[in-house]
């Protein structure tokens, strides 16, 4: 009973400790709010207001349609232009997409003779090229098909493919992001505020004063487990519900109890690993590196830019012993699929075993800290 009341007591101490510091409360209240706004909605990953032009040398009926087809939000209004002017114009960037309609371009059609029509793109805009070629590919096929229909008998493809897309139907790229925004800011601001906690307890000499009393280092460390873990949870649930699902709309298709459970989960490994990366370091400097190496790496390895199906095989075995990747996993079949513990309780298994092991880990490194330091 004195244990946790000791627990209880300097956790509220590392309350209002955190609470003045004015930077840091400024800090996680930035990246729990406009932090996944600006990430939400400052990136998408959808074609959008795409400068295009056109050369039509054919002036046929069919060319103007084309041109016709495209318009906001995907594509700036389309500017015709000459041949001539296609190269100065990519050269200058004025135009990310140029489409080139060659003459007898509608002759050559009605002929059967499959007639070409080229398509230059600026690709320095790697990812909206890349989305882009292939809407122009689809429009301008769905808009040749329905004019050939008008003039000429065809026969319907032998195949076709309706495609039903689940989970995000229109496919809107804030869904994904602003949950992925959460997930880092919960891994990144975890380990910040508790390595730092360390950190500030060393810089300004209170962790002396900590050792004079009658206190052991697992009562020290789980007083600044508890306390940050309680300022994580407060700030994930008002960013999900203010931010996510009220500003940003995004549907919560799961349950809110079992996901902020896996969080917990989550949270002893990420608490752990703040207290391991403040145990070895000796400066807030060589803290704040750190961060950079390990942080970068847990977020490109999770899943939550890419695919974990795209790293290569041998990657993606080291990456299954890293916990963001079953966060970021069951996070995904919580919030977008509606599933339930059944679908997630190996990923909350692995979660558990792998936090509480390396948090048992970081707490046997700090209690060996503190007794050299006594």
């Amino acid at each position: 009973m004195t244990s946790l009341l000791n627990i209880l007591w300097l956790g509220l101490k590392e309350l209002r400790s955190l609470l003045s510091d004015y930077v840091m409360v400024l800090f996680v209240i930035y990246a729990f709010t406009m932090a996944i706004y600006v990430q939400a909605t400052g990136t998408s990953n959808e074609v959008n207001n795409a400068s295009i032009a056109f050369v039509d040398e054919d002036g046929s009926a069919l060319s103007k349609e084309l041109i016709n087809s495209f318009y906001p939000p995907r594509f700036q209004l389309p500017e015709v232009i000459q041949a001539r002017e296609v190269e100065d114009a990519m050269d200058r960037g004025t135009f990310m997409f140029v489409v080139v309609i060659p003459q007898q371009f509608e002759n050559d059609l009605r002929a059967d003779r499959n007639p070409e029509i080229q398509l230059s793109i600026d690709a320095t805009a790697m990812q909206q090229a890349g989305i882009g070629a292939g809407y122009i590919k689809n429009i301008i096929n769905d808009r040749v098909s329905s004019f050939m229909k008008r003039t000429d008998d065809s026969n319907e493809p032998s195949v076709r493919l309706v495609v039903r897309k689940l989970f995000n139907p229109n496919g809107i790229s804030s869904w994904f992001t602003s949950v992925v925004a959460i997930i880092n800011q919960i891994t990144l601001l975890t380990v910040v505020l508790t390595g730092a906690a360390v950190i500030r307890e060393r810089e300004h000499g209170t962790l002396e004063h900590l050792l004079v009393m009658p206190l052991n280092s697992y009562e020290i460390a789980l007083a600044k487990v508890w306390a940050n873990g309680l300022v994580i949870l407060i700030a994930t649930a008002a960013s999900l519900y203010f931010v996510v699902i009220k500003a940003l709309e995004v549907p919560f298709a799961g349950s809110f109890v079992l996901w902020f459970a896996g969080v917990i989960l989550y949270l002893f490994f990420a608490t752990a690993l703040g207290i391991f990366l403040g145990t070895i370091s000796r400066t807030m400097a060589q803290f704040a590196l750190l961060i950079i190496l390990v942080i970068v790496v847990l977020q490109m390895l999770s899943g939550g830019s890419t695919p974990v199906e795209s790293q290569p095989i041998w990657l993606q075995y080291m990456s299954f012993l890293l916990p963001s990747r079953h966060f970021v996993s069951f996070s995904q079949i919580l919030i977008y699929r509606g599933g339930g513990f059944d679908a997630v309780w190996s990923q909350f298994l692995v979660v558990a075993a792998i936090g509480l092991g390396f948090f048992y880990y970081s707490l046997k490194l700090f209690r060996k800290s503190i007794s050299v330091s006594k």
